[in-house]
């Protein structure tokens, strides 16, 4: 369950993103943060099961709506990248490719990697969570920009296996 500081910590962050949606499962409850003005490409919802009301009034200019949902994971989508190995965020936060605004980033493009060698930070809630590579190769492609939100498996890193 999600207590109420929590949801307007994460009303606050998507407000202040260019994420337009959010969504975190947690203890089988779904909690849903939409911005209004989402752009046309909408990847498809589950089914809403019981909608639960919220306590509080979200930030300006955006709505919050906390569902419980059937926890059946979505199926991934087939992509182009075949051969090449995703790293995946484990949770929903900032990418941050450095260890400080000052250090050098933990990878780069044609960098090789061993599966303990730290690729980026994802901050959750305030804390630093160090991911790493899991499989030995090379990055071809980092998928996402320093700071930006995350949602949890989206791909973060293309890796070539070795």
């Amino acid at each position: 369950m999600f207590n109420l500081n929590e949801i307007k910590e994460l009303i606050e962050l998507v407000d202040k993103t260019s994420i337009h949606e959010l969504e975190l499962e947690n203890e089988g409850y779904k909690l849903a943060i939409r911005k209004p003005g989402k752009p046309e490409a909408i990847q498809a919802q589950l089914p809403i099961v019981q909608t639960a009301p919220m306590s509080m009034a979200p930030a300006p200019g955006l709505s919050a709506q906390a569902a419980v949902e059937s926890s059946a994971p979505a199926a991934p989508a087939a992509e182009p990248d075949a051969g090449l190995h995703k790293i995946l965020s484990p949770m929903v936060g900032t990418f941050y490719r450095a260890s400080s605004p000052d250090a050098n980033a933990f990878v780069n493009i044609g960098d090789k990697v061993g599966p303990k060698t730290t690729v980026c930070i994802i901050e959750a809630m305030k804390l630093m969570n160090e991911l790493e590579a899991e499989v030995k190769g090379e990055i071809k492609e980092i998928l996402v920009e320093n700071g930006q939100l995350v949602e949890f498996g989206q791909p973060l890193f293309l890796v070539k296996p070795e």
